[in-house]
């Protein structure tokens, strides 16, 4: 099992900025994927973007060059740098983690960002 905390949502203006983390704890040592999805209100929870253990990234097309996703493996976290945020961008942000030998999903409670003047 693995257990994910989120922080660091809140109330932004647009075009403001906010940083979001995640801990991992339990079994951290079978994740391999870790990511952010979102999930806006009347809509289905979409990805963000993910990293791999290595370092790879990938995000959704609506956040690239303005979101930044990073890791510290040593210390169990996975960071989400959001810049020049949108109306657009509020949400419930979630955590994410893939582990184990089947590939099994693992998710924060999440955490709301507001973007709204």
């Amino acid at each position: 099992q693995v257990q994910l905390v989120e922080s660091g949502g809140g109330l932004v203006q647009p075009g403001g900025s906010l940083r979001l983390s995640c801990i991992s704890s339990g079994n951290i040592f079978s994740i391999y994927n870790m990511g952010w999805y979102r999930q806006a209100p009347g809509k289905q929870r979409e990805l963000v973007a993910t990293i791999t253990r290595g370092g790879s990234t990938k995000y959704a097309d609506s956040m690239k060059g303005r979101f930044t996703i990073s890791r510290d493996n040593a210390k169990n976290w996975v960071y989400l740098q959001m810049n020049s945020l949108k109306p657009e961008d509020t949400a419930v942000y979630y955590c994410n983690a893939v582990a184990g030998r089947d590939g099994v999903d693992f998710w924060g409670q999440g955490t709301q960002v507001t973007v709204s003047s």
